[in-house]
């Protein structure tokens, strides 16, 4: 199946699809804010709605996905707040009319006050929790987060696909090539334990309940270092990104030993996601859901904003990084 027929998804399809796993739906269907992968809460006859995620095809492997339930179902059974796949018949995993596609129970909550501390302090315990549990068992499938796939692949296809307009094209080779060296020169120069990770830990991934705070789509998850599922969390100025980390890893190192010199790789990781992003948004411009969403992305003014961005992340990298201390 190609990538792009997500238009063959009907509401149909979707009742279809979760009704064949012994599911009685109520015939309400509800698309949810998903690019990556289309998502549907589903109305239950006599129950609460259940999600139901259609993988998009040709990203992952099914070994791969099935290796993401894995973690999930592993930091559920070592009860960390995170919604995990439902299970058929010893199985999370199914496919429906060439559609791969995963169900999970359906939690509401409500982000995250990101500027409360002990807010902060929790997210740290439950992430400390989450890591301890990365740590025991490398991924076998999942890629890892690294400059060359997030960096180098994702410079390459924007040059090589002609993203970039004519009259930036120069700007944005230069700019993005000094930016790529300084990453490389960290990643070869910092050393670090790469773990299992949520991978994608901002605060849109985090739901605050009365009961906990719940991590959510682990679609992301892959092997790499510990700071990038806490970099996301931090925001404002420098004595408010220290102070906030401060707090998260108090708590995150009541379950799990963190290795402060990962510190020094924020800047990097901060610089990968702005190039990854932008080649995120190129690789899926034909899905016809991209240019609806994304009109900007190929004007002159995004790709102009694109390399002020990266100039800026030069500046930062060069830069005392952030540390617990003043």
């Amino acid at each position: 199946m190609d990538q792009h027929d997500y238009a063959q998804l009907s509401p149909d399809t979707v009742l279809d699809a979760v009704e064949s796993l012994g599911f009685l739906s109520d015939l309400r269907v509800l698309a949810l804010n998903s690019y990556e992968n289309r998502v549907y809460q589903v109305g239950m006859e006599g129950a609460d709605p259940i999600i139901a995620k259609f993988y998009r095809p040709n990203r992952w492997t099914d070994e791969q996905i099935i290796e993401e339930h894995a973690f999930s179902l592993a930091l559920s059974d070592s009860e960390i707040p995170i919604i995990s796949p439902i299970e058929k018949q010893g199985k999370t995993l199914f496919e429906h009319e060439g559609f791969r596609f995963a169900l999970y129970p359906r939690r509401g909550g409500y982000a995250p006050e990101l500027e409360d501390l002990d807010t902060l302090y929790r997210i740290g315990q439950q992430l400390g929790r989450l890591h301890a549990v990365g740590q025991a068992e490398p991924f076998i499938h999942r890629p890892k987060l690294d400059a060359q796939q997030f960096g180098h692949a994702s410079r390459d296809y924007i040059l090589a696909n002609n993203c970039v307009p004519q009259s930036l094209r120069e700007s944005y080779a230069n700019s993005s090539a000094h930016i790529l060296e300084k990453i490389d020169e960290a990643f070869a120069n910092i050393s670090f334990t790469s773990i299992r990770l949520h991978g994608d830990c901002h605060p849109g991934n985090i739901l605050s309940r009365p009961d906990s705070l719940y991590f959510v789509d682990l679609d992301d998850a892959r092997s790499g270092p510990a700071i990038q599922d806490i970099w996301m969390l931090l925001s404002g100025d420098t004595e408010s990104k220290r102070s906030q980390l401060a707090s998260i890893i108090e708590g995150y190192e009541e379950f799990c030993e963190f290795n402060v010199v990962e510190f020094r790789l924020i800047e990097a990781l901060r610089s990968l996601r702005l190039l990854h992003y932008t080649a995120w948004l190129a690789r899926r411009w034909e899905d016809p859901a991209f240019p609806i969403a994304f009109p900007w992305f190929s004007s002159e003014r995004y790709w102009a904003d694109h390399i002020v961005e990266l100039r800026e992340q030069l500046l930062e990298m060069d830069a005392k990084p952030l540390s617990l201390q003043p």
